[in-house]
């Protein structure tokens, strides 16, 4: 059958957009993780505590975990387009005065406790409006999608947020800039880099994304999207959320996924701890001063970051592991490479640790996911995914300041207690999902 003109047209404008759309979620993780990466050597550098520097992780986290339901409800009610425009908006103001904030410590003009202090406030702007953009651009694809094509479609947008976390650390040591006109910009460098790309980003969602209410289908909703951090890889829940409706609603200790929620939030926390306090890691252990230390931090976070998604992209459809076997398999290698890192004195050991680490979540954040949802029937599919992503977004509330409170009390310290989480992990999933387990997905 051949194709007329106006229908390649639409075809056309459909790529187009969903590119930008791809961009937009790139560009929120990506600059996210940048910042990450980039604090703990800012926090040093600035002479301000590390529990400071968990500080701005979780205060972001949280603000996004209480903003995304009321933004995606938003989306459903006021457009996809607003939503998507005040989300890359929110967060291009964010990392703006993150970096003005920054720079005006670094260069003395307010003294560090303050520059430190108005960073996490601006920080806040990410996290409460940042959260808006994701729901609605899941909304936007999906209902721009023919229904056969519409998973394929989400799977490869919420790349976008596993791609960012390789992408942020990546490109951030690459980002420091010297001197201008006599002002030092250095460490605040990335965030004004990535606030241009966010506001040309912006600029062209203005001016390409199809006006409000002009919807294709009208059987999809806005959708939360777990908060975009280092380590936090998507776990494809969101698509599920975005997707199917709320006929039954499950709450999280229903004896279906209880055990599995009890899986989500060990595993999220443990991940969190570790990934969080990397970059102080790599300064102590190498004896690095803190801007010299971002290259090595980047290394280590991009290959954690590619490790976690060669699981989830390559070794899980080869092995065709159920849920309750991913979940195994990921504490064993997650409590080995925690503790490998624990004792890691040099740059391999301690990326090979935490490379072995992320393959372990790679694995075990599938299964919690793929596990919940096999639990229950297709009418609880919404409400088990909705509770899913808050499972993954939460474990990042008090996941980095957890971790980075025992680091300062031993650095070791966070690696063992998730090594050890892990394995109690490992006997709690072998009891609970043994062959006619309660929750043991059918």
């Amino acid at each position: 059958m051949r194709i007329g003109k106006h229908e390649e047209g639409i075809i056309e404008r459909l790529d187009r957009t969903f590119v930008l759309l791809f961009l937009v979620m790139l560009v929120i993780a990506a600059g996210n993780t940048a910042l990450q990466s980039v604090l703990p050597a800012l926090g040093r550098s600035l002479g301000v505590a590390d529990t400071a520097v968990a500080a701005a992780f979780s205060v972001s986290a949280l603000l996004w975990v209480v903003a995304a339901p009321f933004w995606a409800n938003r989306s459903d009610r006021r457009g996809r387009k607003a939503m998507v425009l005040l989300g890359i908006s929110g967060f291009t103001a964010s990392v703006v005065l993150c970096g003005a904030f920054l720079m005006a410590g670094i260069n003395g003009w307010i003294p560090a406790s303050a520059a430190f202090a108005t960073f996490v406030a601006a920080r806040m702007l990410y996290g409460g409006f940042g959260a808006a953009a994701p729901p609605a651009v899941q909304a936007l694809v999906a209902e721009s999608t023919a229904r056969g094509d519409r998973t394929r479609m989400l799977a490869l947008l919420g790349s976008a947020f596993g791609l960012g976390t390789i992408i942020g650390p990546a490109v951030a040591p690459y980002l420091l800039l010297g001197a201008i006109g006599g002002v030092t910009i250095g460490l605040a460098g990335p965030a004004f880099v990535f606030g241009l790309v966010g506001l040309a980003t912006g600029i062209a969602a203005a001016r390409m994304l199809p006006a409000d209410g002009a919807r294709v289908s009208g059987d999809t909703h806005g959708a939360v999207q777990s908060y975009p951090s280092v380590g936090g890889q998507a776990t494809g829940a969101a698509i599920t959320a975005a997707t199917e409706t709320l006929s039954e609603r499950v709450g999280y200790l229903d004896p279906r996924v209880r055990a599995w929620m009890i899986v989500g939030l060990v595993m999220g926390h443990a991940q969190a701890m570790i990934g969080q306090t990397m970059g102080f890691l790599v300064i102590d252990r190498l004896g690095l001063p803190p801007v010299e230390a971002l290259g090595p931090t980047g290394i280590v976070l991009m290959v954690g970051a590619g490790a976690a998604l060669l699981v989830q992209w390559g070794l899980i459809p080869l092995l065709n592991l159920s849920p309750p076997r991913l979940v195994l398999a990921g504490c064993v290698l997650g409590a080995i490479g925690c503790a490998a890192t624990a004792n890691a004195a040099t740059l391999y050991g301690i990326t090979m640790g935490y490379g072995l680490a992320a393959m372990g979540f790679g694995f075990l954040r599938p299964g919690f996911t793929a596990g919940a949802s096999l639990a229950v029937g297709p009418g609880a599919q919404g409400s088990v995914a909705g509770k899913v992503t808050s499972v993954n977004g939460a474990a990042f509330i008090l996941g980095p300041s957890i971790g980075v409170a025992m680091y300062e009390l031993y650095r070791p310290l966070p690696y063992w207690v998730a090594a050890a989480a892990l394995t109690l992990l490992l006997a709690y999933a072998w009891r609970a999902f043994r062959p006619g387990g309660r929750s043991r997905p059918a």
